[in-house]
């Protein structure tokens, strides 16, 4: 049986990158998966359908995060379709996934590009999860996507870093505040990922020896990587798992 039959899952950024195999994962373990997008609605359009091309049911809702109000109607329009769809307005699993990173040094970053940084990686998550928990059922699950600079020193991008580790406090503290539910809350830090993202540099002889050479695994990270241990966290056999940051970067700098 699939571990996730029956249940409805929101996951953030899910149109491209780890985001996208985070969906397809959730949606292979049986979930209805509601893939939010920013502004690649194709790119969104195209995971959900993948999804009912394997059987599973996906439907995407566009919001702009860098505000409240963002946040607001993302969970507004989830609302709405989950009651179109199911019947009821209630979901199970909430994937904090969507954020953006900076190459700019610390002597580099602008207000104007630490402000971008906080505003998506930290205040979204944070009032999305506001929003979100009196239609979270108990016993649900909050997974938020964290990054390994958290463990491992890269001060070449540190505003984006600060933010990671907002996250995870953000994470331990939301553990012991939803506990009572039964509603585990975990963060997972991946490492370097072969995403669009880092292709330009990742893409290369020199970034992939680099990047392998980083993983005590001696390879690179998939997207598949950190959506297996997503999936684990969202079903029943990660129930007793919270306020756990989850090291997924295949054993970089050990």
């Amino acid at each position: 049986m699939k571990r996730l039959n029956g249940q409805a899952a929101l996951v953030t950024g899910g149109s491209r990158g780890i985001g996208r195999g985070i969906a397809l994962r959730l949606a292979e373990e049986g979930a209805l998966v509601v893939v939010h997008y920013g502004t690649r609605r194709d790119a969104a359009e195209e995971v959900v359908q993948t999804i009912k091309e394997h059987g599973g049911q996906a439907i995407a809702v566009g919001a702009n995060l860098d505000s409240v109000s963002g946040a607001k109607g993302l969970i507004l329009a989830l609302e709405e379709k989950l009651l179109r769809i199911t019947g009821d307005h209630r979901f199970d699993i909430l994937v904090n996934n969507a954020g953006i990173g900076t190459s700019s040094t610390l002597e580099d970053t602008t207000e104007e590009s630490f402000d971008e940084l906080i505003a998506v990686n930290v205040k979204a998550p944070f009032f999305l999860v506001q929003q979100a928990l009196p239609l979270l059922r108990n016993g649900g699950r909050i997974i938020n996507i964290s990054s390994g600079v958290t463990r491992i020193a890269y001060p070449h991008i540190m505003a984006y870093n600060i933010t990671k580790g907002a996250l995870n406090t953000f994470t331990l503290h939301l553990a012991q505040l939803l506990g009572p539910r039964g509603i585990t809350v975990n963060a997972v830090l991946p490492g370097i990922v072969d995403t669009d993202v880092n292709a330009p540099w990742l893409h290369t002889p020199e970034g992939q020896q680099h990047a392998s050479e980083m993983s005590a695994l001696g390879r690179v990270g998939q997207p598949s990587d950190i959506a297996d241990v997503v999936a684990f966290l969202a079903s029943s056999d990660g129930r007793w798992v919270t306020g756990q940051l989850v090291d997924a970067t295949g054993g970089s700098h050990l």
